[in-house]
Parts: structure tokens; C-alpha cells; sequence
């Protein structure tokens, strides 16, 4: 699978799964939630809303590291998903608050204006595409230098 191939495929994904599993480390362990992810316009980072005073938040704080999985859906044995690593940072910005703010979260904040209401903004360094016959996994190398961003894939062997 050549890279625009796999950029493309890894793009469906993030655009066609919103909900995903976020892990963080907690004493040397990973801890896994449920959480709803949006993507940025270049599909780069994730995006998630959370509030400051949960675990998660204190988790981040204390280490970055993260592992996201997403895209699964159940349909079966063979359903397309992604594996993320990558870093995550408490985001405050109005800007970016208000732009992933949706009448959903309302069960949980007062409104994108909340103090409370907080963006996770996880950057990966890694996405590992899985599940698309004998070309998978393919793994994608992400390098961030100054603005710009570019994506390395290394085909994985094959585990059959």
C-alpha cells in the first residue's frame, strides 16, 4: 500500500468514527476510557472534550503518553480500525472550545464559556492502520518540525 493510499485510508477512518477508546497511564499502567473524538482539518491531532477536575486531566498532566483506539465497529473479524500513540495536552482556548462544542455537552457543562469544560488535544507520533487483508498492519511515522507535518509509512509484516 503506497503512502497516499494509506493517508486516505486512515483519513476514513478518523472522519467515519467518532467514538474510540482514550488510554492514559496511571501508575505505569494504562487506563482506558470511552471518549468522542473529532478531528482537525488536516486530520492530524484529535480532539476531545473533558472536564479539568476529572482523572483523565490529572493523568495528562502527570504524563502525556496516550494510546487511542478507534474505528472498530463490530461488524466483525474484519472491521478497519486505527491505533494512535502519541502525546495529549490540556487545551483552554475559546476558539477551539467553541468550535467542537455541540448541544450534546450540555449534559455535562454550562456551555462552551464553562471554566470547566476543557480540550484534549492528542498529537500522534504513530497511527497503525489494521485490518485491510494481508497489507496490514501498515504503520504511518508522524514528524512534526516547525509547521510542517509529514507522514512516513512502514509496512508491517505480516503476523499469518
Amino acid at each position: 500500500m503506497n503512502e497516499q493510499k494509506i493517508a486516505k485510508k486512515v483519513n476514513e477512518v478518523l472522519e467515519g468514527n467518532r467514538v474510540g477508546t482514550l488510554a492514559t497511564v496511571v501508575n505505569n499502567k494504562p487506563h482506558s476510557r470511552y471518549m468522542t473524538f473529532f478531528s482537525d482539518e488536516d486530520g492530524i491531532a484529535l480532539y476531545t472534550p473533558t472536564n479539568i477536575n476529572t482523572h483523565k486531566a490529572e493523568e495528562i498532566e502527570a504524563n502525556p503518553n496516550v494510546h487511542v483506539l478507534l474505528g472498530y465497529s463490530g461488524e466483525g473479524y474484519g472491521d478497519q480500525y486505527l491505533e494512535l500513540s502519541g502525546t495529549a495536552v490540556l487545551r483552554t482556548g475559546d476558539q477551539l472550545k467553541g468550535r467542537i462544542w455541540n448541544d450534546h455537552m450540555k449534559e455535562w457543562f454550562d456551555g462552551p464559556n464553562d471554566p470547566e469544560y476543557v480540550v484534549l488535544e492528542i498529537t500522534p507520533n504513530e497511527i497503525r492502520f489494521m485490518n485491510e487483508g494481508e497489507e496490514t498492519p501498515q504503520t504511518v511515522q508522524l514528524y512534526k518540525k516547525a509547521h510542517t507535518v509529514r507522514f512516513f509509512y512502514f509496512p508491517t509484516a505480516s503476523f499469518n
